[in-house]
């Protein structure tokens, strides 16, 4: 009999609630906890059966055996979470992002390393077929020296959808739609084309002003560091529904878009010496109700840290991974940050 890997999750929200369904499904793993300061009752997670605990030291305090914690908090309670179990013993699950600033991301590597265990960031998109197509043509030269790289999230985050949760909208604990909405895409874009530089960037808030405390679109220009420059376009303010998450790349044997909802399908391939390849789309998403968010690739999330900690499979993607991702968004950030305190200087004045 294989060994069974025991689960708890924190944060039982939708996606926290998703994490304890293929837990409860995958016959190597077993779910036995779940942690949320709202009841199981109100949550439906009472469904699974299991304790429920209102609080990660009240469940670290339990005795309960567990060996992996899935974090599907609100973004600004990642790190600490995520220390608190290192600091127990515990591997760790992440929802993106694994932090919203760089120096408690690095803090979540120095606990790891002290604790010797694994931290899993999630970041589900890396599984489309469609986007491990374009890692391959990359890797393997097929497209030669890339010239542009254009990266389009356009998606609807309406009143609907900040006003059913506290936490959203807000710098403390949500940090903004490029941490919150799209850090999945900025993952797929360090993954495939390597770190950016000289980062410089726009920002627009054109109907949430009593919503969040941040920005719903920006415009950021960036340099490859192996050549060629590129663009990340970006919006929460799209009419009604998401409307698409793409990635183009403009190159010297190549051009190929992937495009849809949510990065989910080929729009245009034309390779020198290659025809379009056939792939199956990604054709599951994640449904909360009101609104839709990116690919539905969780079970393999979950697959993979299973056979990490019994030793049969590496890790397909690692804590320095996701830090990088969190490296990158805060230097787009800082320029957030800088146009903020000008603008704050520049009204003091007239004050």
């Amino acid at each position: 009999m294989s060994e069974v890997i025991k689960f708890t999750i924190i944060g039982c929200g939708h996606i926290g609630k998703r994490h304890a369904e293929l837990v409860e499904k995958h016959p190597e793993a077993k779910l036995v906890a779940t942690i949320d300061p709202l009841s199981s009752e109100s949550l439906q997670v009472s469904k699974f059966d299991v304790p429920h605990f209102s609080s990660l030291a009240e469940f670290l305090s339990s005795g309960i055996v567990v060996d992996v914690i899935n974090i599907c908090t609100p973004n600004g309670l990642h790190a600490k979470q995520a220390i608190d179990c290192l600091a127990n013993g515990i591997h760790v699950v992440i929802e993106k992002p694994v932090a919203i600033n760089l120096a408690d991301a690095k803090q979540i590597l120095v606990a790891a390393e002290k604790a010797g265990k694994l931290v899993f960031p999630v970041v589900q998109n890396r599984y489309s077929t469609v986007i491990k197509w374009l890692k391959d043509l990359v890797v393997n030269q097929q497209l030669g020296q890339i010239y542009m790289v254009q990266l389009n999230c356009f998606w609807n985050r309406d009143d609907r959808y900040y006003k059913s949760g506290g936490w959203r909208g807000t710098l403390a604990l949500d940090g903004g739609p490029l941490y919150t909405q799209f850090s999945h895409f900025i993952d797929v874009l360090l993954w495939i084309f390597g770190d950016i530089k000289n980062i410089d960037a726009k920002f627009f808030d054109f109907n949430h002003h009593n919503t969040t405390e941040f920005e719903d679109s920006g415009i950021v220009t960036f340099d490859l560091l192996n050549g060629g420059s590129g663009a990340i376009t970006y919006s929460t303010s799209v009419y009604e529904s998401n409307f698409e998450s793409s990635i183009t790349v403009l190159a010297e044997k190549g051009t190929v878009k992937i495009g849809g909802q949510y990065m989910n399908n080929i729009g245009y391939c034309q390779i020198e010496g290659t025809e379009q390849p056939k792939l199956k789309n990604q054709d599951s998403f994640n449904d909360y109700g009101s609104y839709t968010g990116s690919a539905s690739n969780h079970q393999q999330v979950i697959d993979n840290v299973i056979k990490c900690i019994v030793g049969s499979e590496n890790q397909d993607v690692y804590l320095n991974e996701g830090i990088q991702v969190v490296e990158v968004i805060e230097k787009i950030y800082q320029r957030r940050d800088k146009v903020s305190k000008i603008e704050n200087k520049t009204m003091s004045q007239i004050i």
